[in-house]
């Protein structure tokens, strides 16, 4: 059997990892800016993320739904405390995706509409209801198409407030990362979630803010749409929130009470869910990764915008991205072939920097070096 190809690939394996490293099977060592997609949130096999999960193995991997798992409580309780929601009410899942399926479907049963709207250059996931509310026609099959998604510009205020003035009582909710990734790290603005948060509250339809990619610390705040100083009703989350083990979650406001058997989910919450997705709470408090990340990515972000090449540097926190010309197109793939650093991108030329929130300056400055190496390498040929 043959593996289903749908990614191209980066002609590496990778069969070791710590901290901000990686290496591949020569013993080759990269530096990962990339972070699996935003998935390493603590660092590659952080000892204590390590432990918890040993430990926990030792006692009980899985159990159904069916029973009490007091580390989901535990969990909760943790989440509250560190993300600073603790009057919220937290469902577990297992992907990103999941977390906006149910947090679309949650908010139609809340007020029994089906209208979503969701913005431009919008990602949210590649299942049935999440891909809908995605703005990429090439990964959105025809089963998938619904009238019950509208596309509206990403950021403007006067787009979304006509729209509501003419549908807003058929609109069950709103749907926005606080910072697009795989849109190309474009930032919400303060006073485009503000205008959203009022529009839902006059108009009854439920602010889901994704925070799958932008969320976890990494903006620096644990939800980037917390630099608005408003409240979401849902938060959907995931990638960073297992630093690599397969757990999601979405929290819901008190307002929004549950039902028996509206959501469900086989193996999320899971015992060993719980003790990575802890593990990773644990340590982004103990080592004051959220401080880091700020530190670390406001001197990333300094440098590259010395770069008089480099177009429209961006992001908060560790969750930068910057235009590319096309005279250094080549740019991210010489950086992992020359200089063995892994870097995300979003097309056509955008790449993204989405690195352990436990990236240490050194790092940073190592990037920042080969990067201007490189630069300068280009142009020599050019």
């Amino acid at each position: 059997m043959n593996l289903f190809d749908v990614y191209p690939l980066n002609d590496v394996t990778i069969v070791k990892a710590k901290g901000s490293y990686v290496w591949d099977e020569q013993g080759n060592q990269y530096l990962d800016l990339y972070g699996g997609h935003a998935v390493i949130s603590i660092g590659h096999t952080h000892p204590h993320w390590v432990k918890r999960i040993e430990e926990q193995l030792e006692k009980i991997a899985f159990y159904s739904n069916s029973i009490k798992i007091p580390l989901q409580q535990e969990l909760a309780k943790k989440l509250g405390e560190v993300s600073g929601k603790e009057d919220y009410q937290l469902f577990l899942c297992n992907s990103g995706a999941e977390a906006n399926e149910n947090a679309l479907k949650l908010a139609s049963f809340y007020n029994g509409r089906k209208k979503i709207i969701a913005f431009s250059k919008s990602f949210h996931g590649r299942t049935s209801l999440a891909v809908a509310a995605t703005d990429n026609k090439n990964i959105v099959a025809p089963v998938n198409e619904t009238d019950n998604v509208v596309f509206l510009p990403f950021n403007d205020e006067e787009a979304l407030g006509a729209y509501f003035e003419q549908h807003g009582k058929e609109v069950s909710s709103v749907i926005v990362e606080g910072i697009q990734g795989v849109g190309g790290i474009n930032v919400a603005s303060e006073s485009f979630l503000k205008t959203i948060r009022a529009l839902c509250d006059k108009y009854g339809a439920v602010y889901i803010a994704d925070s799958v990619q932008c969320g976890y610390g990494r903006s620096g705040k644990f939800f980037s749409h917390d630099f608005a100083g408003v409240n979401a009703d849902i938060y959907t989350m995931a990638k960073g929130m297992g630093n690599g083990f397969p757990v999601a979650g979405i929290i819901i406001a008190p307002h929004i009470k549950p039902k028996h058997f509206q959501l469900g989910t086989t193996f999320g919450g899971n015992h060993l869910a719980c003790a990575a997705a802890l593990a990773v709470l644990e340590v982004i408090r103990g080592e004051k990764l959220m401080g880091n990340a700020v530190m670390v990515g406001k001197y990333l972000r300094e440098e590259l915008a010395t770069m008089p090449e480099l177009k429209n540097v961006r992001g908060r926190g560790l969750m930068i991205g910057f235009d590319v010309p096309e005279a250094l197109g080549p740019l991210k793939k010489n950086l992992l072939a020359n200089h063995k650093i892994f870097t995300g991108e979003a097309k056509p030329n955008v790449i993204r920097l989405l690195p352990s929130l436990a990236l240490k300056k050194k790092d940073a400055e190592e990037f920042i070096e080969a990067l201007k190496e490189e630069i300068a390498a280009l142009h020599a040929t050019a």
